[in-house]
Order: structure tokens, then C-alpha cells, then sequence
């Protein structure tokens, strides 16, 4: 039986790479570094560690629901740090709600990697009130 696992190690070039799929809004890229039974724990929810996703369908959804709440959302000034199977990315988030207010906000994603793909990500972001629509 064939082994068909990714072997490359994670690299800072895959977060930069993951990092730019997000800014492009492109979940079908982002989905190409999932595994298969990958979790998403996002900055909100009830529970202490937010609003966890798990599987490819409830994790592309997550992900999907990032830019139908924020159109022009964008992870601007990323910084990556990759060592052995963790991972981080710093980002400063940027987005605009549908009621013309913005958010704009310092945010990590730490990450936990197999077999080359990105097994868990969590992410935290700073909790400011949001900004007043652009004149």
C-alpha cells in the first residue's frame, strides 16, 4: 500500500505561503495544507478555548465565515517561527464589518503540524473595541 503522507517538513516559506492564501481569500488553497483530520480553535466563543472546528468540512466552513463577515479582511505584517511540529505566525488583522466598523488588531496563530500539514490551528487576537467607519 502506498504511503501518500507529505513529507516536507514545515518551513516559515509554508506559513508565508498559508499566510498569503488567506489574503487572497482562497479556501481551496488554504484546505491544501489541512490533514484531513484537522481542528481550527478560533479567538471566539464561549468556551476557554474559543470556537473549536474539527474535519475538513467544519474547518473550511470556519474558515469561510472569516471573509463573510470581514469582505476585505487581510493578516498584514506577518511574522513566522517553525520548530519542529509547532509553529507560529504574527499578524496584525485588518477587516471591515458589514456595519462599516473595523477591527484592527495584533494576533498570533500557533500551530501544531504532522506529517508536513498544519494539524492545529489556534488562534488568539487582541480584543479592542472596534473602530469607526472611514470617513
Amino acid at each position: 500500500m502506498a504511503d501518500n503522507r507529505q513529507t516536507t517538513a514545515p518551513s516559515v516559506e509554508m506559513l508565508a505561503a498559508f499566510s498569503d492564501a488567506w489574503n487572497r481569500h482562497d479556501v481551496d488553497a488554504l484546505m491544501t495544507f489541512m490533514t484531513d483530520d484537522c481542528v481550527f480553535e478560533t479567538a471566539n466563543g464561549a468556551e476557554a478555548w474559543g470556537t473549536r472546528h474539527v474535519g475538513r468540512e467544519a474547518v473550511r466552513t470556519a474558515f469561510e465565515a472569516a471573509w463573510k463577515n470581514f469582505p476585505d479582511a487581510q493578516w498584514r505584517d506577518g511574522r513566522h517561527f517553525v520548530a519542529g511540529d509547532r509553529g507560529v505566525s504574527e499578524w496584525l488583522f485588518t477587516g471591515t464589518a458589514a456595519d462599516g466598523t473595523r477591527v484592527e488588531a495584533n494576533g498570533v496563530d500557533l500551530f501544531t503540524f504532522r506529517d508536513g500539514k498544519i494539524a492545529v490551528k489556534n488562534v488568539f487576537r487582541k480584543d479592542r473595541p472596534r473602530l469607526p467607519p472611514k470617513a
